[in-house]
């Protein structure tokens, strides 16, 4: 048996040619967000529409990706299978599409459709990787994501602000998820940088999407990529120490400019004695939210209340009539979905996902991870997504092929990011660890 296709090959530092279905679907997964807005302002159409075409576009590239990845390819699925976070993410997929069958969902075809969603989102990731160069597919991807994001940026640049000043729209995207997009997004052109040494818009891009991120003034998220930003500073070695006061500088310049919108918005948001003091978006609002969804979890703390059981299930919020997606809370909102199986399921994927970045030796890919790992546990304090994690399970077996070719790799890095190039390994199949 051809020993190449059970096993990951060896990286490289050079930079990747861009394949193109991947980077259509890397564009795809950022821009997604903004299908409602544009079918509605642009089109005319209702939501439901929008929500149609998103998920008639996602199933049409998942086929799309099983007709180019069909028939022999350089490693099996089976290999793939054995990566560290797989059984989390297997278990994590198949307890929640199970968990239609006792879903309160508004909806359970709607809900059926999402999960399909999400799984095509994971199965697409997968098929990719079994089919070509990890590094290529991994590359071209996230090259897709960086450019959707930017493109999110753009056009959130152009709507008009909302009332509270904010980029989004009013009544179809909170800036919450613009803000994530862009933060998000930022790890892989940080990746593109720093781990591959790219040449390209990759760090107009990271300041481009930066400057998005903090007008769109989330909060959670600007202050979860804050701490991943000195997680990264303070662990990878090869980002020279003019670079890293350049860097420093340049945010507390970006942070000066926008200090007066950045005041006026914390203020009310911390604001409890005025009239949004008790709206979803301030401090005691959000408390207010968590505490409700975790009455209601209590009813079902073993299984919970299945997928997709929040919009239209949980009542509106406050004199807004705000209406929840989501508990606002990673950790309770797999509480309330799944019950004590969700939190196992919670701690197993991230704990899985933290063993395997630890075993990484000193390099900008381990300090690259260190810092998003950082970033969506600070982001799940405040925030979440109604159907994946904040670290979506697609991302999570990307990152995590990428890790284990790492490891593999006949070239390491030292700590301050040289290639150091040592003899060659012995061809090693890729070990569950």
């Amino acid at each position: 048996m051809n020993t190449s296709a059970t096993t990951f090959e060896a990286g490289s530092t050079t930079a990747q040619p861009t394949l193109f279905l991947p980077a259509l679907i890397g564009f795809f997964f950022s821009f997604r967000i903004f299908s409602v807005v544009l079918t509605v302002r642009v089109l005319q159409q209702d939501p439901q529409v929008g929500v149609a075409i998103n998920l008639g576009v996602n199933f049409l590239l998942l086929l799309l990706v099983v007709f180019q990845t069909f028939g022999p390819a350089p490693r099996t699925l089976g290999s793939l299978l054995r990566l560290p976070c797989l059984f989390w993410v297997l278990f994590f997929l198949g307890f929640s599409g199970c968990s239609l069958i006792w879903s309160v969902a508004d909806s359970l075809p709607a809900a059926a459709a999402f999960w399909g969603g999400m799984a095509a989102d994971w199965a697409m990731v997968i098929l990719l990787l079994r089919s070509g160069s990890i590094s290529e597919v991994s590359s071209s991807l996230m090259k897709g994501i960086v450019y959707g994001a930017c493109c999110v940026a753009l056009v959130a640049w152009i709507l008009p602000a909302q009332s509270d000043l904010r980029l989004g729209d009013e009544d179809l995207l909170g800036p919450n998820a613009i803000g994530y997009a862009c933060g998000f997004a930022m790890f892989f052109a940080e990746y593109l940088i720093l781990v591959r040494r790219e040449k390209g818009p990759w760090k107009f891009s990271l300041v481009f999407l930066g400057i998005t991120l903090l007008r769109s003034l989330s909060k959670t998220t600007i202050i979860a990529f804050i701490a991943s930003g000195i997680t990264l500073l303070l662990l990878d070695k090869s980002i020279s120490r003019k670079t890293k006061v350049i860097v420093i500088l340049s945010l507390i310049v970006i942070f000066i400019l926008f200090s007066s919108l950045l005041v006026s918005y914390f203020s009310d948001y911390t604001d409890t004695g005025t009239d949004t003091g008790d709206q979803a978006e301030s401090l005691s609002g959000r408390l207010g939210i968590w505490a409700y969804i975790l009455n209601e979890a209590v009813d079902k703390p073993l299984i919970g209340h299945g997928f997709h059981s929040v919009w239209h299930v949980i009542p509106p919020f406050y004199t807004s009539q705000f209406e929840a997606r989501h508990a606002h809370n990673e950790l309770l909102q797999q509480f309330y979905a799944y019950g004590v199986v969700g939190i196992v399921m919670l701690i197993g994927l991230y704990g899985s996902f933290y063993r395997q970045i630890k075993k990484l030796p000193a390099s900008p890919l381990k300090a690259m991870l260190s810092g998003l790992l950082v970033f969506v546990l600070i982001r799940g304090i405040a925030d979440t997504e109604a159907f994946d994690l904040s670290l979506p399970l697609w991302a999570m077996t990307l990152f995590s092929a990428l890790m284990a070719e790492a490891m593999l790799s006949p070239s390491q890095l030292d700590s301050s990011g040289a290639t150091l190039p040592v003899s060659n390994l012995p061809v090693q199949t890729l070990s569950p660890g």
